[in-house]
């Protein structure tokens, strides 16, 4: 019989703050529409929420979880101007539309009382990018895609 370890297991060196809200968010591929500009909340930052602000371009196929999704243009450029992303994690920035401010509302209750008086940016680790440039969030990735 082999003795117990006493040794305490490993701590993983990266360990996302868990998100509860961006899964289970049901918002349809019809509420977003080209041109609109949508950001994606990853964090906190100066006591605000952070996220890429992108600008929807078309409709794309997002492959992490076989539904459509919108192509997005970072306007900032960069390795990846061009990102395809489900549309449960977007928001918008210019339309105040109810779903997007209800989802914030929830993000700021959950996140700014846990890191909202660190000046630090906190990147909450939701979100990887593909090879194939598909934004997915940590819910949605699955081997091999």
């Amino acid at each position: 019989m082999i003795p117990p370890s006493w040794t305490p297991p490993a701590i993983p060196a990266f360990s996302p703050i868990p998100d509860p809200l961006t899964p289970d968010r049901d918002i349809t591929h019809a509420h977003f529409q080209a041109g609109d500009q949508v950001v994606v909340i990853k964090g906190v930052a100066g006591g605000e929420l952070w996220g890429d602000a992108v600008r929807v371009v078309a409709p794309s196929w997002h492959t992490p979880t076989d539904e459509d999704g919108w192509r997005l243009r970072d306007p900032t450029g960069g390795a990846q101007t061009f990102t395809t992303a489900h549309p449960r994690y977007l928001v918008h920035l210019k339309r105040p539309c109810p779903d997007c401010l209800i989802y914030l509302r929830a993000m700021e209750d959950y996140l700014l009382p846990k890191y909202g008086g660190n000046d630090a940016l906190i990147d909450c680790g939701w979100y990887t990018t593909t090879a194939l440039n598909q934004l997915v969030h940590i819910a949605d990735a699955r081997g091999g895609r």
